[in-house]
């Protein structure tokens, strides 16, 4: 099977787009077919890619999504990778890109290590989130982070965390009268939140892999 990599870009910055035409350009050139996605196509104009819709399905049997742009561009894509367990390469285009790999002065090193399949894929974990109100379960994940918000700001709001069942936090400790530390190791936490009635469950697991460092 020939090999596809799928390229993300933040179109609204001159240096991604520019970066990831050169990206495309080295890529095909290697013989590795390239997607772009429809929506950034007319902004990339790349005319060795495939043009393919913003889709779940974008990444499907792709070895991985190159992302140029910030970490908004990166959670962006990873909704499309996700569901085809596809590993991200991210290149920070943005003015912090806490999630990226990959800064703009190593994108060549990069993209050569791609071509050439030298690379490592690491794990990092997702997490997958219930929110459950009035009966009726809603469920979504998150790449980093998940918040709950209450809907009168001036009130307060009570919140429990506990990894592996035990508290995780001061205040959780106190709230469940007992218990012993935990630490950031568990493979598995939950935290139950309570706002006005609403109760979010936030379970945190390994997930698919998503980010690649080189070998």
């Amino acid at each position: 099977m020939k090999r596809a990599v799928l390229v993300v870009a933040h179109t609204g910055r001159a240096a991604a787009v520019r970066n990831a035409r050169l990206v495309v350009d080295r890529l095909t050139g290697a013989g590795i077919n390239v997607r772009i996605l429809a929506t950034e196509a007319a902004d990339l104009r790349c005319a060795g890619a495939d043009v393919v819709p913003a889709a779940p399905d974008a990444a499907a049997d792709a070895e991985m999504v190159i992302v140029l742009g910030g970490d908004g561009t990166l959670l962006r894509a990873a909704e499309i990778a996700r569901p085809a367990g596809a590993p991200l390469l991210g290149v920070n285009m943005g003015h912090v890109g806490f999630l990226a790999e990959a800064e703009p002065d190593d994108l060549a090193g990069a993209v050569d290590q791609v071509v050439e399949h030298s690379y490592s894929v690491e794990e990092r974990m997702t997490i997958e989130v219930t929110v459950r109100h009035n009966g009726t379960a809603t469920g979504t994940w998150a790449l980093n982070e998940a918040s709950v918000e209450k809907v009168a700001r001036e009130r307060m709001i009570d919140v429990v965390t506990e990894i592996d069942g035990r508290p995780l936090s001061r205040r959780a400790h106190r709230v469940a009268r007992g218990g012993g530390a935990a630490d950031g190791s568990h493979q598995r936490a939950r935290a139950v939140r309570r706002a006005h009635g609403r109760l979010a469950a936030v379970d945190a697991r390994r997930g698919n892999p998503w980010l690649i460092g080189g070998s």
